[in-house]
This record gives structure tokens, sequence and C-alpha cells, in this order.
């Protein structure tokens, strides 16, 4: 298996996957949907984020762009959006698939 497949997704970067799924999202954003899906059980920080965007974006899952707006419009930092690839999109549903799978191998009893 190669690192670009989908099925080595860890969770951080599945979860960073699919809170950019239907829209781009800066880094503040994508921390925080992952809370709120969570309920906050699953929490991500700035220090596991960034590094785990980098490497989505070294798989071509994960494209960026700096946003437009200028820095005193937010707190002096200029913001970097991302949004996921058709790649990316297509590693989720692999992924997905591939779980779906195996939860209906457990309920058929076939493991």
């Amino acid at each position: 298996m190669s690192k670009n497949d989908p099925l080595n997704l860890t969770l951080t970067e599945e979860s960073i996957l699919n809170a950019i799924l239907f829209r781009e999202r800066y880094g503040l954003e994508i921390m925080k949907a992952i809370a709120e899906a969570s309920k906050g059980k699953k929490t991500i920080g700035f220090s596991s984020l960034y590094p785990n965007l980098r490497k989505l974006e070294k798989k071509g899952f994960v494209t960026s762009r700096w946003g437009d707006e200028t820095p005193e419009e937010n707190t002096g930092a200029r913001r970097r959006y991302y949004q996921i690839t058709g790649s990316g999109m297509a590693a989720v549903n692999r992924k997905q698939e591939y779980l779906t799978a195996l939860q209906r191998l457990t309920l058929a009893g076939e493991l």
C-alpha cells in the first residue's frame, strides 16, 4: 500500500477532509467543525492541524490559498483557506466504502 492509499488515512486526516468536504474553510473553522461534530469529544490543536494539512496537500487531497481579506479584518493575520480536491473526495469515499464493507462482513458473521 502506498502512503497515498485512502485506507492509510489517519482519523485526524479523515476528520480534516470531512470538515472541508462541502466548503472551503480556514484553520480555525476546521478545528471548530471537528469539535462541534464530535460534541467536543474530538479536538485538534494548531500543532496537529497544520502538519496534517501539509501532508494532505502533499498527497494531492487538499489545496490551499491565501484569503483576500486584509490583515486588519481578522486580528492582523491573513487566513489560509483549504479545499478538498477530487482526489481527496475519492479518498474519503474509498475509506467509507471500506468501512461499510467491513461492517457488513461483521454483521454477516463472516469474520
